[in-house]
This record gives structure tokens, C-alpha cells and sequence, in this order.
């Protein structure tokens, strides 16, 4: 491919993960009117799985993708990410029942997995090899994470606002075939050199250790009680999943996750601090959300614009970490910088109180963007140039993977904190009923929540700086560029 070529198809993979992202989280807005025309009388108590099925389903995927690159090539795959992605979005803006828009969120959810996770596997290769040491690719991920951020619910909202609730998914249409048909043209990417078998059986068992996970972190405290027969039997499936997933892997010819990936210092500890960040990432922001709602009675859809400080602070320094490491600053020490500034951030988040000005949320928040930008395309383009080539797609998406489940761990751990916090100072009443308390109680109720979000932030504040500590470990790779006669790139998809 020439410069130009690989310009445009750099830009074309920015706009893939930027529709991935905005389609994560732009239908929170636009929830009142699908409710409305959808299912008026029981819309409401199947909100929650409209939103879950997406990120259910792209996280049970991630797995498989990774796999699926290393075998067919990652052209073949993206390709048919997007593909997926585009019939899921169409089959929703033509949904006439909350199941029938459930059930293709979560199809569009199995496409977007591919199209957060493959595309950076593009990136890597366009950007100049898996090996080269380049983060041009990588730290698209601060700028195109921050940038979704924002304009998710920003153009939810203003769709909902006018009654096109369908144009939220059918907007995807044309730019998504756009770049499917220019992309099938203009990629030519490395296919893979032996033959590989695909370990379904990893695959399946990942996937559904996947979902128990964010099942638990869905329902715990909310659905059900953390204590409750259900939360405690899924835990316990959770659990069973895990350990034969794990012994899949240990006897499978060519696991879905190899084992050996975590020999490696340098990539399990790109692992380790990508969980950890997903989950105070999630942390933050959801009890964020909870305070502005239920402590300060923000309005749900105002609430979400007080993320449009981390999503700036997420974008600018994600636009400016990939030129200063390509200009001499050390790597590590952006890693190094971006933990401590994200420790720091979390940790102002503990002295808000019950009538703390918005306006420190909001600054604690851009700090917070400023500290994870660092992070989220410098840790991908680190661990994809310590894995093998071979497995540069499995390493990629595993790291989206880890992220993923940590921000679903978060979730639960710090939901179970908050629930048991809450209840020791208020006994016999439940986090979800202050909103509807009035007078002293109400007094004494949001005081208790403030001080119980505390420690929730203190928790957090305590896993962000075992990344720091894990970021000082962290070995950075020796850059390998691909050598100058490597074999030609084919220019026709990948023979299944």
C-alpha cells in the first residue's frame, strides 16, 4: 500500500471505532421515545437488557475475533465485523417490539466487538508493523474514545429530542458501507502463512464466563440482592466457568487465549493495568452518574454531559501522547504519568460531599480524561509489540477483553461496597429508595450515600495505584520493524 492508501484507510479505521463507540452508549438518550412507541406499558422494566445486550454481546465476542485474525487475516475479519454491525443496525431502526430491538442491539453489539478490537489489529499494520514500535495507530484510541464519549449522547439526544429515535441506527448505514466497500478495496494486509484451527469450545466457554460476569455486575444490587439465591448461584457458575475455560486452554492445541501470552511481563501486566483502569474507568463513572442523579437530582440526560470534561480531557491528550512518544518522550513514562494522574483524579473524587460545587466534578473528571488518555492506545500499541506476530490479533483483542471485564468487576465489587457501606449507616432501607425520600430522612439518606461513595472512590483510588506501581514494573519492548522483504501482501481475502 502507499502513504496515501494507508492515510485513508487509517481514517477509515478511526471512523469505524468512532461509530462503535457513539453506538455504545447514544441510545441512553433516546430511551423515553423507543419506551413510548415500542412498549408504552412494560418498555420500562426491559430498559436495562436494550442497553446490556450490546455490550454483552460484543464482549463475548472479543475472544473469538482475536482468534479469528490470526487464522484468516485481519482483513477478512474486519470486514466482517462491519458487515455484522451494519445488519444489526439496520434490523434495529426497523425493530416493532422491545424484544425484536433487544435481540438486534445484541447482534450490533456482536459486530462492534469486532469493530473496537480488529480495527486496532488494522491500525498496527498500517501503522508500520506489529513489532515497529509506532503508537500512530494505538493512540487513536484516547482521541476516538473521547470523541464518542461526547457525541453519543450528544446526537441521541438531539435525534430523540425530534422524534427519529430509528435514524440513531440507521445513520450508521451509509458511512458503515462507505467504508466497507472503500476498505475492500484499498486494504492489502498480511494473511496468515499455516494453517490454524479455531478452539470453539475456549471461544464458547470464554464468552459465557464473559456474560456471567456483567450478568453479576448487571443484577447484583439492582435486580437482585448481592446475597440473593441467584447472584450467588451465577457466581458460583461464574467461577465453574473460569476454571474450565482455564483448562481448556492449558490442553488445547491452539487455545483461544494462550496461556503462554502471560509468560510474556511485558503483556500480562499490560493485561493487569488495563483491567484495573476498566475498572475504576467504570467505577468513576458510573457513581459519578449516581451522585449527579440521586445526591444532586440531576436530570438523567444532563447527567451525561458532565462527561464531556473527561471525554475532552480523554481526546486532547490522546491527540498529543502519540506525538510526544514519537518525538523521544519514554513510554513508559507517559504509562507511569497517565496512572498517577489517574490515581490522583480518583482520588479527589472522595472529598465530594453532599454540596460540593459541580463544577470540582467536572474538573476532577477532565483530569480524570487527562490521566486515561495517556493510557488507552499506548497500553495496545505496547502489548502489540511484545506479543508474537502470530498472535498479534489474540493479544489485541484480549486486552479490549480485560478491559472489559475489569470495568464488569469494578461494577460488582464496588457496587457491593456501596450497598454494604449504605446499609451499615442507613439499616433496612436500600440505595435505589433515596430518590424518593423527603425531609430529614432524605437528609440523612443522601449523607449516608455520600459517605458510602467515599469509600467506593477511596477502593477505586486503591486499585489505580496498584497500576501505578505496575506501570514502574512494566518492561517496555524492543522495537522490531518488519523487514524489508516481507513477503508480498495478498491482495484477495483470505481463503476460509
Amino acid at each position: 500500500m502507499t502513504e496515501r492508501q494507508k492515510k485513508i484507510a487509517m481514517l477509515l479505521c478511526v471512523f469505524t471505532i468512532v461509530m462503535a463507540v457513539i453506538d455504545n452508549n447514544i441510545v441512553s438518550a433516546a430511551v423515553v421515545p423507543i419506551v413510548r412507541e415500542l412498549d408504552p406499558v412494560h418498555g420500562v422494566d426491559r430498559l436495562p437488557w436494550l442497553v446490556s445486550a450490546f455490550a454483552l454481546a460484543a464482549t463475548a465476542m472479543l475472544p473469538l475475533y482475536g482468534k479469528l485474525c490470526d487464522v484468516f487475516g485481519p482483513k477478512l475479519v474486519y470486514l466482517g465485523a462491519i458487515a455484522t454491525f451494519l445488519a444489526g443496525s439496520a434490523l434495529c431502526g426497523a425493530a416493532q417490539s422491545m424484544g425484536q430491538l433487544i435481540a438486534f442491539r445484541a447482534l450490533q453489539g456482536a459486530g462492534a466487538g469486532g469493530l473496537m478490537s480488529v480495527t486496532m489489529v488494522v491500525l498496527a499494520h498500517l501503522a508500520g508493523g506489529p513489532g515497529s514500535g509506532s503508537t500512530r495507530g494505538g493512540n487513536f484510541g484516547g482521541v476516538v474514545a473521547g470523541a464518542g464519549m461526547a457525541l453519543g449522547p450528544f446526537l441521541g439526544g438531539i435525534l430523540a429530542d425530534h422524534g427519529q429515535w430509528r435514524w440513531i441506527f440507521y445513520l450508521n448505514l451509509p458511512v458503515g458501507l462507505l467504508i466497507l466497500i472503500v476498505s475492500a478495496r484499498l486494504l492489502r494486509l498480511p494473511e496468515s502463512e499455516r494453517t490454524h484451527r479455531i478452539d470453539f469450545l475456549g471461544a464458547g466457554l470464554a464468552a459465557a464466563f464473559a456474560v456471567g460476569l456483567l450478568l453479576i455486575s448487571e443484577w447484583g444490587g439492582r435486580e437482585y440482592a448481592w446475597d440473593s439465591p441467584t447472584i450467588l448461584g451465577l457466581v458460583v457458575a461464574t467461577l465453574a466457568l473460569l476454571g474450565a475455560f482455564l483448562w481448556r486452554q492449558a490442553v488445547a492445541a491452539e487455545p483461544i487465549l494462550p496461556l503462554s501470552l502471560f509468560r510474556n511481563a511485558t503483556i500480562s501486566l499490560g493485561f493487569a493495568i488495563q483491567g484495573l483502569m476498566g475498572l475504576t474507568m467504570m467505577g468513576s463513572m458510573v457513581y459519578v452518574m449516581v451522585y449527579l442523579q440521586v445526591v444532586r437530582g440531576v436530570p438523567a440526560a444532563q447527567a451525561g454531559l458532565y462527561l464531556i470534561p473527561m471525554a475532552a480531557g480523554l481526546t486532547v491528550v490522546g491527540m498529543v501522547a502519540g506525538k510526544l512518544s514519537e518525538s523521544g518522550v519514554s513510554r513508559k513514562g507517559l504509562l507511569v504519568s497517565g496512572t498517577a494522574i489517574g490515581t490522583l483524579a480518583i482520588g479527589t473524587l472522595t472529598f465530594v460531599g453532599a454540596d460540593t460545587d459541580l463544577w470540582y466534578v467536572r474538573g476532577s473528571l477532565f483530569v480524570l480524561g487527562i490521566g486515561f488518555g495517556q493510557l488507552l492506545g499506548l497500553l495496545i500499541a505496547v502489548v502489540q509489540q511484545a506479543a508474537p506476530r502470530t498472535q498479534l490479533g489474540v493479544a489485541t483483542t484480549a486486552i479490549r477483553f480485560f478491559q472489559n471485564l475489569g470495568g464488569a468487576l469494578g461494577a460488582a465489587v464496588l457496587g457491593t461496597i456501596l450497598s454494604r457501606a449504605f446499609t451499615a449507616r442507613m439499616p433496612g432501607m436500600s440505595t435505589s429508595a433515596v430518590a424518593t425520600l423527603t425531609g430529614d430522612v432524605r437528609t440523612a439518606a443522601v449523607n449516608a450515600l455520600v459517605h458510602s461513595m467515599d469509600l467506593v472512590f477511596m477502593v477505586a483510588t486503591g486499585a489505580m495505584a496498584v497500576s501505578v506501581v505496575l506501570a514502574l514494573m512494566l518492561r517496555m519492548p524492543v522495537a522490531t520493524p518488519e523487514p524489508a522483504a516481507q513477503p508480498t501482501l495478498a491482495p484477495e481475502p483470505a481463503k476460509v
